[in-house]
């Protein structure tokens, strides 16, 4: 009779096994199907729109964050508008001289900046002057920040 007893207990334990499988194996495949998880770009695009719900930001006296966006092929760009200067007035050899270094070390150093690194996203930095003519774009690639 234990042994008619303990069968039973088995079969039932094993039924609740195989159900509780089943089920999640099922859950699993609709979540995949009708719920499938972001790609890298677009987790970019949506930091892009929250990133953009604060634009424009005036970062300093010469600099506005006008918007971001996430470009194809792994690219992440900020544009910026350098307030109050023209493309005339701007020497680009001395902003890449003294401005990229700490763009580079910022990409390379910022927590903020740790998504980017860790999927070796190319970030652009962007520029256009007071009337928005194209100035100069900084761009930050992996090589650059390793």
């Amino acid at each position: 009779m234990d042994h008619l007893v303990k069968l039973k207990k088995n079969r039932t334990l094993l039924g609740v096994v195989v159900g509780v499988v089943a089920f999640s194996l099922a859950y699993f495949a609709v979540q995949r199907i009708f719920f499938p998880p972001r790609s890298y770009n677009e987790e970019l695009m949506a930091v892009a729109k929250e990133l953009n719900k604060t634009c424009p930001i005036r970062v300093d006296e010469y600099t506005q964050l006008d918007n971001t966006i996430a470009l194809s092929d792994n690219v992440f760009q900020y544009n910026y508008t350098l307030l109050n200067i023209t493309q005339a007035e701007v020497n680009v050899d001395t902003v890449r001289k003294y401005i990229e270094p700490g763009i580079v070390n910022g990409v390379r150093t910022s927590p903020d900046m740790k998504i980017f690194r860790d999927h070796n996203t190319t970030v652009n930095y962007n520029y256009r002057d007071k009337e928005g003519v194209f100035v100069l774009t900084i761009a930050v690639t992996p090589n650059m920040y390793e």
